[in-house]
C-alpha cells in the first residue's frame, strides 16, 4: 500500500532530467495568449510604420490601372500577365509587413521555450478520438479556464472600445460626410489608438494566462518520490553513463597532469616504457609527482619535458618503482629519497655547469 500511495502521490518538484525529456516529447509550458500579443503587437507596429507606403504602392498601382484601363490588352495571354504583374507589384508592397508579422509569430514560441523539433504529436493515439476522453477535454480545469479568459478578455475589451471611442462619437458621425483623401489619416489615428488601447490590455492577459499555463504545465510534471529514485537508479547504474563520466574524468584528470609537466624539475625514464616528471624546489620536504605514466602518456610527458628542456634521466628501476608507488600532487615515499636526491644533484649540477 505504502508503494502503491509513492506511484501516485506526485508532490516532488520535477528533476532536470524529467523536464528535458518533456522538451524532447514537445511538451513544454506554452499560452496561446502571449503568441496572439505578439501579433497584435506587430500589426500595430505594421500599421504605425508601413501604412503609408503600403497605401502609396497600392494607390500608385490602383490608379495606374484605371487610367489606362482602355489601354489594357485582356485577350490571350495578356490577361494572366497582367494579374502576375499586379501580384508581383501587391506582394512587394506587402513583403515587409507580412514578414513583421511572421517574425512576431515566431517570436511569440521563442520567449517562451526554446525549439522544439518532434515528431511526437503526429503519432496517432486513442485519447484523440475518444470521445470520452474528448468529454473530459471538454470540462477540463484548462477548457474552463480558458472559457474564463474569454469572457474577461471580452469584458474588458469591450469596456476599452467604449471609453475610448465614446469622446469620438460626435467626429465619427461627421465621418460620412468626409472626404474620402481626408478620411484615410482619421481611421488611421483611430484605429492605432485603439490597437494600442487593445496591446496594453492584452499583455497583462498574457502574462496572466503564460503564468497559469506555467504552473498548469509545472504541476503536470510533477513526480513521486518512487519515480524520482527508479530515475536516480536508472541514471546511476546504467553502465554506459558510467563509462562516459569516468572517461571525462581520465581525460580532464590527464590534460590537468600534462599542463603540469613544464613545472616540473626532472623526468625519470625507464627509459621507453615508464616516465614520471617530478618538481622539486629549495624548502620542499620532498619532491613531488606531477605527472606519470606509460607507454603513450610517457612518451607524452618525455615530448612536453624535451620542449621546456626538462632534464630528462634515465634510470629503470627508479622509474617503475616511482610509478607503482607515488601519486599524482603526493610527495614521493621516503624509501626513495636517496635515490632521488642523486638524480635531483646530478641536475643541479649540470644546471650550474651550464649543461
Amino acid at each position: 500500500m505504502a508503494d502503491q500511495a509513492d506511484t501516485t502521490d506526485k508532490t516532488e518538484d520535477p528533476t532536470q532530467k524529467k523536464l528535458d525529456d518533456a522538451l524532447l516529447k514537445g511538451d513544454v509550458a506554452k499560452s496561446q495568449e502571449v503568441n496572439n500579443w505578439f501579433i497584435i503587437a506587430g500589426g500595430t507596429l505594421v500599421l504605425m510604420t508601413f501604412a503609408g507606403s503600403m497605401s502609396e504602392g497600392l494607390t500608385t498601382t490602383m490608379r495606374g490601372l484605371l487610367a489606362n484601363s482602355y489601354r489594357i490588352s485582356i485577350d490571350g495571354p495578356a490577361l494572366p500577365s497582367l494579374f502576375q504583374k499586379l501580384g508581383i507589384e501587391m506582394l512587394a508592397a506587402l513583403a515587409m509587413p507580412f514578414l513583421v508579422l511572421m517574425l512576431a509569430a515566431l517570436i511569440g514560441n521563442l520567449v517562451q521555450h526554446k525549439l522544439v523539433w518532434t515528431t511526437e504529436g503526429l503519432k496517432p493515439k486513442a485519447s484523440k478520438v475518444s470521445p470520452l476522453a474528448g468529454m473530459k477535454r471538454l470540462f477540463s480545469k484548462q477548457a474552463l479556464a480558458n472559457f474564463a479568459k474569454g469572457i474577461v478578455k471580452l469584458v474588458l475589451l469591450s469596456a476599452v472600445m467604449v471609453t475610448l471611442m465614446w469622446p469620438e462619437s460626435d467626429r465619427m458621425e461627421g465621418l460620412v460626410r468626409t472626404d474620402v483623401l481626408a478620411l484615410l489619416p482619421i481611421t488611421q489615428v483611430l484605429a492605432l489608438k485603439m490597437m494600442g488601447a487593445t496591446v496594453a490590455l492584452l499583455a497583462v492577459v498574457a502574462a496572466a494566462d503564460y503564468f497559469f499555463q506555467y504552473r498548469t504545465w509545472f504541476n503536470k510534471q510533477k513526480m513521486s518520490l518512487h519515480e524520482i529514485k527508479e530515475e536516480f537508479k536508472q541514471t546511476e547504474g546504467d553502465p554506459t553513463a558510467k563509462g562516459r563520466l569516468r572517461q571525462l574524468r581520465l581525460q580532464r584528470s590527464r590534460k590537468r597532469m600534462m599542463a603540469a609537466v613544464p613545472k616540473a624539475s626532472v623526468i625519470i625514464t625507464n627509459p621507453t616504457h615508464y616516465a614520471v616528471a617530478l618538481q622539486y624546489e629549495r624548502g620542499m620536504e620532498a619532491p613531488i609527482c606531477v605527472a606519470k605514466g606509460v607507454d603513450a602518456i610517457a612518451l607524452k610527458i618525455r615530448e612536453i619535458g624535451g620542449k621546456h628542456s626538462i632534464p630528462i634521466v634515465e634510470n629503470v628501476a627508479l622509474a617503475r618503482a616511482l610509478h607503482a608507488t607515488v601519486e599524482i600532487d603526493e610527495p614521493i615515499p621516503s624509501e626513495h629519497y636517496k635515490a632521488v636526491a642523486e638524480v635531483i644533484s646530478y641536475v643541479m649540477k649540470l644546471r650550474r655547469a651550464g649543461l
